[in-house]
């Protein structure tokens, strides 16, 4: 489909999932590398990372671990600011090295709280793998050491990502039509 109605609004296909299934590979044989000999925790941000963690993971060949957080703070196609914590982590991550992995990182907001919440914990390390950065969208300064795309700033779904609920299944990424 080369385009997909989803409540009020039409989107056109943007990225193929082979071309992300090739970049999140590429993105796996980095941590591969930064990991080996190590046991990271991959800690998901739920809803949206399912299918990037799924496939980030079967690329992975070191041991790792996964856990999942649900945080939310979208209404619509915009960013409230406000980020509230629906599902917490449950296992400590004392001397763990963790890797955040989020579908997309848009103003930076959901990372910076994780990342001072999780800090408190003791973790050996964080860093943070996303499927897609937004840099003309960031309100805070985050460093994204795994990122598979950047973009410019526009409303995407498909591949984990969704508008108001819908679009999460499409194994592909369409842009809204303006």
């Amino acid at each position: 489909m080369s385009r997909v109605k989803l409540h009020d609004r039409e989107f056109e296909i943007s990225i193929s999932n082979e071309e992300i299934c090739r970049e999140v590979k590429r993105v796996a044989s980095q941590i591969n590398r930064d990991y080996a000999g190590k046991r990271p925790l991959l800690l998901g941000v739920l809803n949206g990372c399912f299918m990037f963690v799924a496939e980030l993971m079967r690329n992975l060949e070191i041991e790792c671990e996964i856990s999942f957080v649900k945080l939310s703070s979208y209404q619509g196609t915009n960013s409230t600011g406000v980020v509230r914590e629906v599902l917490g982590l449950t296992e400590s991550i004392t001397g763990r090295d963790v890797i955040i992995v989020e579908d997309i990182v848009d103003t930076g907001y959901t990372m910076q709280s994780m990342l001072e919440t999780l800090g408190t914990r003791n973790p050996a390390s964080i860093k943070i793998a996303s499927l897609f950065v937004k840099p003309a969208r960031l309100k805070v300064p985050v460093d994204v050491e795994y990122s598979v795309f950047t973009i410019p700033d526009r409303f995407i779904v498909g591949y984990g990502l969704d508008y108001d609920g819908l679009g999460r299944n499409l194994p592909d990424v369409y842009d809204v039509v303006e």
